[in-house]
């Protein structure tokens, strides 16, 4: 297979199903942010983090895939004939529920949030703080797509518990590295 396929030189593509669209359709913008958002979590794994974490994000960046594909699926092109989805798996509450039980594990052993925190002050919290910031993109650019077309409700759930798990990794990685938060005082 050819990386360059010279069909969208005048600035259309294909999505999944043959649907011909403008790259700069809110679908398209939907499922690159996705991918934005894999690559950014790609460097959380190139940093110095915990073997679990890494394990948890490799989950996740096959999830992103799942979700990209679907975002890149007209919903009238999301099912075969006999009914079973056209993409081999599909975000549920199952992934979901793994987010939050990562949350949930990561925060027992995390001191409880008082205060807004400055983003930064680790290269791979860094870094997850700015893979929070992506998916929440991600996040309002899918709610903009449900808004001309429905989107599985597991997709729009599953991005925004994913941004709350960046973020509470993001401080659990502060935390192993014995990096102090910043707390952000309105008054300061």
């Amino acid at each position: 297979m050819k990386v360059y396929t010279k069909t969208g030189d005048k600035g259309t593509t294909s999505l999944y199903g043959g649907v011909k669209v403008s790259k700069n359709h809110v679908r398209i913008d939907a499922y690159g942010t996705v991918d934005e958002l894999n690559s950014a979590i790609g460097l959380i794994r190139s940093t110095e983090i915990l073997p679990i974490y890494i394990e948890q994000l490799i989950k996740i960046q096959k999830d992103l895939f799942h979700v990209g594909a679907e975002l890149a699926t007209p919903q009238e092109k999301m099912y075969l004939a006999n009914g079973k989805s056209r993409l081999p798996k599909l975000v549920s509450e199952i992934d979901i529920e793994q987010l939050e039980n990562w949350i949930d594990e990561m925060e027992e052993e995390l001191p409880p949030l008082m205060h807004f925190i400055l983003p930064g002050g680790y290269l791979a919290a860094s870094h997850a703080h700015l893979s929070r910031c992506i998916c929440r993109r991600a996040e309002r650019i899918t709610v903009a797509l449900n808004d001309l077309e429905e989107i599985r409700g597991f997709v729009l759930k599953y991005l925004n518990r994913l941004s709350d798990y960046l973020f509470v990794l993001a401080r659990k990685i502060s935390q192993d590295a014995a990096h102090e938060e910043i707390k952000w005082l309105p008054n300061e």
